[in-house]
């Protein structure tokens, strides 16, 4: 049995490194440094070390959790410190986002060494002052709250829309958790907002679902969906009457996404061996519009939404485990198109976790996929195939801090569409993607404008007057709507 375990491993080495690249994607994993086989789970992008450049956080379940960076065309390693690195705990899931309000996204690793209920080692929520890493649950102030319960998913929400961020933690087999700095220590304030239910908590999403505020979609195991709508500041579950509760489904990867180029930020949720869901929000109400071929049931795990191959249309990934992962183009009125990914589909790898960032900023998305669960496996890196002539538009969205704005709505609006996509804060499925909204440009697209909806609701318009660049727009700390700032990059 062991020698047999031996050789699918190293099968699916082999296919991951050596197979050919006449699919949409092709294979980068080479410029993983040190990338050795071992149980990984949960993927984030942030900032981990403060000089202006993102990062792949990637959590080790029993093997330290790593912080790659794009350096001499290399994705390194850049932090090994105790703290960070963990090596004890198990972490499954992991996001950033500024819950401190001093510009700096802190780092929220939840740890699960058992499947359910009552864990014995609680989460770390990872800080940097003056270049040292110190985890803020260690402080004595804030030990009343600990997590001693397995959870999965991880998202962050600005739920008064004033950039400090709170952090819902999706628990299994125990209460959710929602922690926020409150009266000088990190509190779990879940029961005072509407959010303490015990579930099989799994994937969770947050952003402008339903109301101007920053809504979120819990997608959960032996027990309902939650969609609870923010009305200033306390939520309320609102799945019943949007038809989301999927009570036969067992929830996975999760994510939000224009399905319809209508700038309406829609739901894409994958179930266990169960069919995945598109959920598409009609006046009062959530319709699925998944076609057979996509409500197909896989052993699912992560689930993206991107323009991988920047021409103006988004993909899905479904990255599953034990099984063939497989891509759908997003085409007009919702139309999905499966794609060839037959060479990289990694139908040997035990898929866990996956994440998206322009790591080397040359204006092309690469796909970090997390292996393990059930065996050791590498860390796979991939990138499409794009047309030289493909042109793209990134928005990068800060909020009054100089933090991501997590949360957040970037609306593309052209002569061809009217497009909308969120600023990350968490999805997939125990991951959390880079909190810039990247838009491929489609054949012939022109008069560019773009609109960001900030956590409070408010909205700033601009105009693009060049594509193939990253801009920087940051929220204003006053009120009124043309006191804004622009870096382009």
């Amino acid at each position: 049995m062991k020698s047999k375990t031996v050789f699918v491993s190293l099968l699916f080495i082999f296919i991951s490194i050596k197979s050919a690249s006449a699919s949409f994607f092709k294979n980068i994993t080479d410029l993983i440094e040190n990338n050795y086989e071992s149980l990984r789970y949960g993927i984030s992008v942030a900032d981990v070390d403060n000089d202006g450049t993102y990062e792949f956080i990637v959590a080790g379940f029993g093997s330290e959790n790593l912080a790659l960076s794009y350096k001499n065309s290399k994705l390194i390693n850049i932090v090994n410190d105790a703290k960070f690195a963990d090596k004890r705990s198990f972490t499954i899931g992991v996001a950033a986002c500024d819950i401190d309000s001093d510009g700096y996204e802190e780092i929220y690793f939840l740890n699960t060494d058992t499947y359910s209920g009552e864990k014995k080692y609680s989460d770390r929520l990872i800080d940097l002052k003056n270049t040292k890493f110190f985890d803020i649950f260690e402080q004595k102030n804030n030990q009343v709250d600990l997590n001693f319960t397995a959870g999965r998913s991880v998202v962050c929400v600005d739920r008064n829309g004033n950039g400090k961020y709170g952090i819902y933690v999706a628990n299994y087999g125990g209460p959710t958790r929602f922690y926020e700095k409150f009266k000088g220590r990190i509190k779990d304030r879940a029961a005072e907002f509407g959010l303490d239910k015990i579930t099989g908590g799994r994937a969770v999403v947050a952003g402008h679902i339903l109301s101007n505020n920053i809504d979120i979609f819990a997608a959960n195991e032996r027990g309902v969906n939650f969609l609870y709508k923010n009305v200033d500041g306390v939520f309320y579950d609102m799945a019943s009457g949007y038809n989301v509760l999927d009570p036969y489904e067992n929830g996975r990867g999760t994510a939000l996404s224009d399905i319809l180029y209508r700038g309406q930020l829609d739901i894409v949720s994958g179930n266990w061996d169960g069919e995945h869901r598109i959920f598409i929000k009609k006046e009062n109400s959530f319709k699925d519009i998944a076609d057979s071929n996509f409500k197909r049931p896989s052993k699912i795990r992560t689930v993206i939404s991107a323009d991988f191959d920047n021409d103006g249309y988004d993909e899905i990934f479904l990255n599953n485990i034990g099984e063939a992962n497989k891509l759908f183009k997003i085409k007009e009125n919702g139309k999905l198109e499966e794609l060839d990914i037959t060479s990289n589909s990694e139908a040997n790898g035990l898929g866990t976790g996956a994440a998206v960032a322009d790591i080397d900023k040359d204006g092309i998305l690469e796909l970090l996929i997390a292996h393990g669960e059930t065996g050791n496996q590498i860390l796979t890196l991939y990138k499409a195939n794009v047309k030289k002539e493909k042109n793209y538009l990134r928005i990068k969205a800060l909020n009054k801090n100089g933090a991501p704005a997590r949360g957040a709505t970037v609306t593309l609006t052209s002569n061809l569409r009217k497009h909308s996509k969120t600023i990350d804060s968490g999805s997939g499925y125990l991951c959390q993607m880079e909190p810039v909204a990247h838009y491929g440009i489609r054949d012939g697209e022109k008069d560019f404008k773009v609109s960001v909806k900030w956590t409070n609701g408010k909205i700033n318009n601009y105009k693009i007057p060049k594509i193939g660049k990253t801009y920087v727009f940051q929220e204003s700390k006053m009120s009124i709507k043309s006191n804004v700032s622009l870096t382009v990059r």
